[in-house]
């Protein structure tokens, strides 16, 4: 069941948030405070340790949220979830 949760909520933020990877802080802080993944703590925690690793924030955000609710398979879900839209968008733009 969290697998599923963590897919569909970050692929929902994926979807309907503009302004890049800074412009997902905010629903992604509301989604994880909301279902209580993380604490107000650990999330300030996250987004340091995410703006400071390579890669993209939103990104490095899902995999962090998605590795401590899931592990592996949590993390690999939550980063398809976000990338996935996009992903999608440019296939059919290129098309």
């Amino acid at each position: 069941m969290i697998y599923l949760e963590l897919f569909l909520t970050f692929l929902q933020i994926g979807a309907f948030s503009f302004g890049g990877g800074y412009g997902m802080i905010s629903l992604i802080r509301e989604k994880v405070l909301m279902y209580g993944w993380l604490t107000e703590e650990e999330m300030l925690n996250m987004i340091a340790v995410a703006e400071s690793t390579p890669g993209p924030i939103a990104v490095n955000m899902a995999t962090f949220v998605g590795s401590s609710q899931g592990g592996f398979l949590g993390a690999l879900l939550a980063t398809l979830g976000v990338v996935l839209p996009s992903f999608i968008i440019i296939l059919v733009i290129a098309a």
